[in-house]
């Protein structure tokens, strides 16, 4: 964007709504695609305006009248230029997103937040756990930025937790996070190859989201995704070569009455296909998502053949 164009806008785009407005209409004429936190390019212009002005995006209709100065201006335009120019999501330009209605700290070291599993922490995983029966030990499994175990220890707070990855680039963050929501003592980052690192150990809940996304699916990604990093993503040609190991072990690292809650996105067609006999609890979302599974120690066990014999001829 040259210094004449950007004199130009700011010269008559004067308010916070003339700079959203402005911002969803570049985004839209560049087609971006939105996936990561945003779904439009309205929220997403917001989402940056709202962080060159320092201010919180849930504010009253009357801000949005209000006029900016020059260099606020410059700001917003800069940042929608990176937004355009780049493709990166959002949360990579303003190293924050929100998970479970928590925030944390992202770069390019891990995948921009976005699970459906947060609403179930939210809800404390109800029916499986209650307020009387809650998970005391989880483990999260490819935790990557920890937002799925600092989620878990802010809404169980009495629970350990195990953030383990393979990823030390990953486990790095996750301990930003950690330390930012001030849960060193209850979040545990361990490096681990699934559950290498964690042998011997036993919990009520497993919950992941591991990388799932099969060899089509990754050919055909948009711009944006390419930011993140892929071992965060694929995982073999039907992109199940961590999740057949996680059906195959998980018993072993559950207590009696232990759950296993996994997502597969849309790589759930592959679960059913090669795995038809298996009883899977298929979960629904209000806010959306899908191709999120629980299963119990008991139904892991039922079907250990089953998952055992699938892992050997992958």
């Amino acid at each position: 964007m040259s210094n004449t164009n950007i004199e130009n806008i700011t010269t008559q785009l004067h308010t916070i709504a003339d700079y959203c407005r402005y911002g969803a209409s570049i985004f839209n004429q560049a087609e971006l695609f939105y996936g990561h936190g945003n779904d439009n390019a309205l929220n997403e212009a917001l989402t940056l305006v709202m962080f060159a002005l320092s201010l919180p995006e849930e504010m009253s209709e009357d801000v949005m009248t209000c006029r900016l100065v020059d260099y606020e201006k410059q700001n917003i335009l800069a940042l929608f230029e990176q937004r355009i120019e780049t493709q990166q999501p959002v949360a990579y330009i303003t190293n924050l997103a929100y998970f479970a209605q928590l925030p944390f700290y992202v770069d390019e070291r891990v995948l921009v937040p976005r699970s459906p599993i947060g609403e179930l922490i939210e809800k404390h995983f109800d029916p499986y756990f209650s307020e009387q029966n809650p998970p005391q030990r989880i483990l999260d499994l490819c935790t990557g930025s920890g937002c799925i175990a600092i989620a878990c220890a802010s809404y169980f707070p009495d629970a350990e937790v195990d953030a383990v990855d393979l990823s030390l680039d990953a486990l790095n963050v996750a301990e930003i996070n950690i330390e930012n929501h001030g849960l060193s003592e209850q979040v545990i980052p361990i490096q681990s190859d699934v559950f290498s690192g964690v042998t011997a150990q036993k919990y009520d809940l497993i919950v992941t989201n591991p990388p799932y996304v099969d060899q089509e699916d990754i050919d055909s990604l948009p711009a944006e995704f390419t930011h993140e990093p892929e071992m965060g993503l694929g995982c073999g040609e039907d992109g199940l070569d961590i999740v057949r190991i996680i059906l195959a072990e998980s018993a072993l690292y559950l207590n009696d009455d232990g759950v296993l809650i996994c997502e597969v996105g849309n790589s759930q067609y592959h679960v059913e296909a090669l795995y038809p006999e298996v009883d899977f609890t298929w979960l629904t979302f209000e806010r959306g998502g899908h191709g999120v599974f629980m299963l119990n120690k008991t139904q892991l066990e039922q079907h250990a053949e089953t998952f055992l014999a699938a892992l050997k001829t992958a």
